[in-house]
């Protein structure tokens, strides 16, 4: 086997394999040798190869011996996650041995199967985010997963099977129209208060709002990549004026107190819908 050969090998296998997959496709000692001299691979640690783009995250799994799960490989495919990535999350399987190496951040993730290296699939990487990180990060991450494309019609019917019975709501529960992990987190604890909303609806004269709660109160929710310039800032007071001279109720919150300071997101809220019971728009009313 020639290096780009071995390479190739290398990314198939998702990045990082180990030494004993290429030898069983074919590949000698003097070949793997050669294609480390002139760096077509890398070799991690003994046993262990890839390619030099693959992502840090997974090469630092494969040195701990095993493949990338939870929050790690979420947060590498572009799904919102809820706080704390900077860990690497490492699935070792059922007997897998965890191994502390330099700079090691890992955090160890055993459950049934024989392990490996490289990434584990999306889908196993929401189950055990859920084991791992509770309701709230798994419902975030799942709606933000499925508003990407990445979860098939298949993957989610089997990430709901995986889940523990008592969990299963929260899949059924999931739609993929929520623009961001933080509309999702504010949705899910609506319901919990048992406030039901409606999500990405069209008001004419205001446009496209997060949330319409009990058909009158606009709820908005700006995350922290998309509301720092000014002339944003502008243009979102321009649509909560709108709204109110439509004879709707805007409430904005942004990311810090959403996560940092929710009783005082749920105040307003609940002080909001108290004070508009039985209150409609009287000039328009969503489309």
């Amino acid at each position: 086997m020639t290096p780009d050969d071995i390479a190739e090998a290398v990314r198939h296998g998702g990045g990082c394999v180990r030494t004993s997959t290429l030898l069983n496709s074919g590949a000698t000692e003097e070949c793997l040798l050669r294609a480390r001299r002139v760096e077509a691979v890398l070799r991690p640690r003994k046993g262990i190869y890839a390619v030099p783009e693959t992502p840090e995250p997974i090469v630092e799994a494969a040195l701990h011996g095993g493949a990338l799960t939870c929050a790690s490989l979420l947060y590498l495919r572009g799904v919102w996650v809820l706080d704390g990535y900077d860990d690497v999350h490492v699935w070792l399987g059922s007997r897998g041995r965890a191994r502390r190496h330099d700079g090691c951040r890992c955090v160890a993730h055993w459950s049934a199967g024989a392990g490996g290296i490289g990434a584990v699939p999306l889908r196993v990487a929401l189950v055990q985010l859920l084991a791992c990180r509770g309701e709230e990060a798994f419902f975030a991450s799942f709606e933000s997963a499925w508003n990407k494309g990445l979860l098939r019609e298949e993957d989610r019917a089997w990430v709901r099977a995986k889940v523990p019975a008592g969990k299963r709501w929260l899949v059924d529960f999931a739609h993929a129209e929520s623009d961001s992990g933080l509309e999702s987190l504010v949705r899910l604890r609506l319901h919990h208060l048992g406030i039901d909303v409606q999500a990405q609806v069209f008001i004419e004269g205001v446009g496209l709002v997060d949330f319409l709660l009990d058909g009158c109160i606009i709820l908005e929710i700006d995350g922290r990549e998309n509301h720092d310039g000014q002339s944003k800032r502008h243009k979102d007071l321009r649509r909560d004026a709108a709204a109110a001279a439509l004879g709707y109720t805007p409430l904005r919150f942004d990311y810090a107190l959403v996560r940092h300071d929710w009783p005082v997101v749920e105040a307003a809220i609940v002080g909001a819908r108290a004070s508009r019971r039985g209150r409609r728009p009287v000039l328009s009313e969503a489309a």
